[in-house]
């Protein structure tokens, strides 16, 4: 029955994925195998490749190179308790660890620079951006922040910091001097990871509203502030189309990292219904759950990375 629902639901969009960019493909983690793994996926159809291929580890926040030749995300593989970062070649399938952290260390969030010169990444531990070149040198602590983006340029990092009030977005220059509070609102939801668009002028994030969390989107200075989902739920992760006119996300109807118990007990069942995938137009319109992968997602808060596709847009600076 489930197969004649996921049918039922692609003949009732017909014009929603002839809008999307070409070609539609995404970086999601899925619990398909029993473990959490990336996979690259084709939401139209649900086709999925596992490109992380570890029984018995977990891999989590997959992110493109801009090129769509390699992949880096976070695994536990090498002692089941450290999540490193690492990087690989989509090609060769030639994998490169990229960090040594220290035991027990969570890296989260990896974002490219535009050129694939440096990828940054944050520590949950600590709370401290890193940054590393692709090839596994230069790996250096920048400065302490939570949910850091890279901008496109390699000049400015978003990213979330606590206030009086709870975590509001901050911008700072990539080495974390010169920091603004560009939105004031503070929650102790959020915001949550904020993203570049890849021209570089928008940040998309996750704000409470009530006891939920919806997508927000503004321009990099902070202004033009506006709520782009209205669904009553945990709204997170939000990631931009290549051509910037859509946002994929990640919905769940509970806060359940609020509890540690709830939380391990959550990643634990695997259940692969409870975070799935939205798309939503950046001005809020057409809000759709992605059928195809509606039962196959993973807990965890990782994006679902749009596959890179080169556009001729020069980017302005701020």
């Amino acid at each position: 029955m489930r197969y004649l629902v996921v049918i039922f639901s692609w003949t009732c969009l017909p014009g929603l994925f002839a809008q999307l960019p070409e070609p539609t493909q995404w970086l999601i983690t899925s619990v398909r195998t029993g473990d959490t793994e990336i996979f690259i996926v084709d939401p139209r159809y649900g086709d999925a490749q596992n490109i992380s291929r570890a029984p018995g580890s977990e891999e989590r926040y997959p992110a493109w190179s801009p090129d769509g030749k390699k992949v880096v995300f976070t695994s536990n593989r090498e002692d089941g308790k450290t999540y490193d970062l690492y990087l690989l070649h989509l090609g060769s399938k030639k994998l490169r660890r990229l960090s040594k952290l220290p035991s027990g260390s969570v890296a989260y969030w990896p974002s490219w620079t535009q050129d694939g010169k440096y990828i940054y990444f944050n520590e949950g531990n600590s709370s401290k951006v890193y940054r590393v070149q692709p090839d596994g040198k230069g790996l250096q602590p920048i400065c302490e922040a939570r949910d850091a983006c890279i901008s496109p340029d390699g000049k400015y990092l978003t990213y979330t910091q606590a206030g009086p009030q709870g975590f509001g977005v901050w911008v700072a220059k990539a080495d974390g001097s010169e920091a603004r509070q560009v939105i004031p609102q503070e929650s102790r939801i959020g915001g949550i990871a904020p993203v570049w668009s890849h021209d570089g002028q928008k940040i998309a994030f996750s704000m409470q509203v009530a006891e939920f969390a919806e997508i927000f989107v503004c321009d990099r200075d902070g202004s033009n502030l506006r709520q782009v989902t209205q669904l009553q739920q945990i709204s997170s992760s939000p990631a931009f189309s290549p051509d910037d006119k859509w946002l994929s996300f990640r919905v769940t109807n509970e806060a359940y990292w609020r509890d540690a118990q709830k939380r391990d007990k959550t990643y634990q069942e695997k259940a692969a219904d409870k975070r799935p995938v939205w798309v939503i137009e950046i001005n809020g319109n057409q809000p759709k759950l992605i059928e195809a992968l509606h039962y196959q997602c993973a807990m965890d808060g990782s994006r679902a990375e749009w596959k890179p596709i080169q556009y001729s847009q020069k980017q302005k600076q701020p």
